[in-house]
């Protein structure tokens, strides 16, 4: 499947990039090229900013009745054309076709949600002690926003950037993934097609030194938010700090420990625990890194991780109806495989897979690997792909210091039927989610990381915080 040339979308119009460059899409699923999209240059990147400094004074100056029309009229644009997003995120992931449902779910939801939620919204009081004066606290759009987004999720890392800043009056320009931007420019179309608001939106690609750079250097931004990880979220901070302060909200990669004590229901764990690696092939930033299993069901939870591996059909398609697709490109095939080997080399025996697909391509198999080493080095490392390393522990005190000694903060994962212990790991755990037998992720519920995974929040009502400014106004009482 071939989607042709897409173009930039700048101040209301689609357009090609001035310098008149265009870059290539490639499908993971078997090396083709699918699509060429525009590829911005420096003044592209500057209209951009022009537009969407422009584009902020009209939106934040409508009532939020208009904008909340302006996003259901983009929701029903989105919907319209749900195969073909579909299809553009099947092809430039590489994800097997029932994975695209949750991209294109996931930006209806969020921009129905959030219209949902600033209708909700206004001014609080504040009580005067003295009863000398009223006090309100006034919530306006902070400005414009610059959204960067990972591969991983195409339109899923979108809606939940677009849904918030455009509720709260923010103008938004996004910047895709260079390895998936197809389905980021396609908003665009949809965008030019119902005639939204002119510099409202903006979806612009190209080099970081091009396009990253100056985005960030800019003083026209007031909010940089990102979804990547944490070495990338430290490069835009310190870009965009030297021109002038700005806000930050970044969901940074995590690590994520995944805990199965002697009492926890084991096919439940063993099940959720695959799942997770197998999904989107691995490349899910709350996805588990290390497996941490009590020594008395090890031997039972690997042997179940396994038969659900050598169940897993890879393919790509429709036609191949596969279990997981690929990797998204060569770069991550060769990461994993290093990360692969370089548990081996700590002492880790490998019990499935450890080996890239010989296909066209970037497949990679889903992977055991029993490591007894619980300080090994490799365990620092965030795989983003489907590799589970599985390390044996004896007791609650052990593990939460396994479980914590880590930079990274975002998701982590107790199976057990003790309540205390739930209780105990929901207090002691240092990441911003803690998932107890189970997994649970949706629009309204927050989602963001500690340390290094970030700060800042995606979806839920507190997402709105990033987007929107609060003002005191102070008025004497007088007689």
């Amino acid at each position: 499947m071939h989607f042709g040339h897409k173009k930039l979308y700048i101040d209301g119009e689609l357009r090609e990039a001035v310098n008149g460059r265009t870059f290539d899409v490639v499908c993971p699923g078997d090396e083709t090229v699918i699509a060429s999209v525009a590829w911005a240059g420096r003044e592209d990147t500057k209209l951009a900013l022009e537009s969407a400094q422009r584009g902020f004074k009209t939106w934040s100056a409508l009532p939020v009745a208009s904008r909340m029309d302006w996003m259901d009229q983009l929701r029903t644009g989105i919907l319209e054309k749900r195969d073909y997003l579909r299809h553009a995120i099947s092809h430039e992931m590489g994800k097997v076709w029932g994975g695209t449902d949750e991209d294109l779910t996931s930006i209806s939801n969020s921009l129905a949600y959030y219209a949902e939620q600033m209708k909700g919204r206004g001014d609080a009081d504040i009580p005067d002690r003295e009863g000398t004066h009223r006090h309100r606290l006034i919530s306006q759009p902070v400005g414009v926003t610059v959204a960067f987004l990972a591969y991983n999720f195409p339109l899923l890392n979108l809606g939940f950037k677009l849904g918030p800043a455009l509720a709260a009056g923010c103008s938004i320009i996004i910047k895709p993934s260079e390895f998936s931007p197809l389905s980021a420019y396609i908003i665009g179309e949809i965008c030019q097609e119902i005639n939204f608001p002119a510099g409202v939106v903006s979806v612009i690609c190209g080099d970081v030194q091009e396009v990253g750079i100056p985005l960030c250097e800019s003083t026209v931004p007031r909010l940089i938010t990102m979804i990547g990880s944490t070495e990338t979220a430290q490069k835009l901070i310190q870009q965009s700090s030297a021109t002038s302060l700005k806000r930050f909200s970044m969901e940074c990669g995590g690590n994520a420990p995944f805990i199965v004590f002697e009492d926890a229901d084991l096919e439940q764990a063993i099940n959720l625990g695959a799942a997770l690696k197998v999904g989107n092939s691995g490349q899910i930033c709350v996805a588990p890194n290390r497996f941490y299993v009590h020594e008395s069901v090890i031997d039972s939870f690997t042997e179940g991780i396994k038969e659900r591996f050598v169940a897993t059909k890879l393919g790509f398609g429709e036609a191949e109806n596969p279990d997981m697709g690929p990797l998204t490109n060569r770069a991550s095939v060769l990461k994993v495989d290093d990360i692969v080997k370089e548990a081996q080399t700590q002492g880790a025996k490998l019990v499935f897979g450890g080996k890239e697909v010989d296909r066209p391509g970037y497949y990679y198999e889903p992977t055991i690997l029993r490591l007894d080493d619980p300080h090994a080095s490799v365990l620092q490392r965030e795989i983003f792909g489907p590799v589970a390393i599985i390390v044996p522990f004896s007791t609650r005190e052990e593990v939460i210091a396994l479980a914590n000694d880590t930079d990274s903060g975002l998701a982590s994962y107790v199976f057990t039927r003790s309540q205390e212990t739930m209780d105990f790991f929901a207090h002691e755990l240092e990441f911003g989610e803690i998932q107890l037998n189970g997994v649970k992720y949706d629009i309204y519920l927050p989602h963001g990381g500690i340390k290094n995974s970030g700060f800042g929040v995606d979806c839920s009502p507190y997402a709105l915080d990033d987007y929107l400014i609060r003002k005191r106004v102070s008025q004497a009482i007088t007689v």
